[in-house]
């Protein structure tokens, strides 16, 4: 389960800036950090930039992935 501190520094980076950590953009998709992790190396997750060695994800990002990869239903 999500500490609630990370969905609280999650709501505020969105405030403040639109670029989350691994782990608030984690909290963010209601996903844990190690998810994240597996799909990023897998070249499955969202898109993410390297800001140095800081791995960063784009809050529009994160809601276009999510929008695009929900589950289809068959035959649509």
């Amino acid at each position: 389960m999500q500490d609630d501190s990370d969905i609280d520094r999650a709501g505020r980076a969105k405030r403040g800036s639109p670029f989350l950590t691994t782990d608030q953009a984690a909290a963010y998709l209601k996903i844990s950090s190690k998810s994240l992790k597996r799909l990023r190396r897998d070249g499955k997750g969202p898109p993410f930039r390297r800001h140095c060695r800081f791995v960063q994800y784009h809050i529009d990002d994160l809601d276009s992935w999510s929008r695009d990869s929900g589950a289809r239903e068959p035959g649509r």
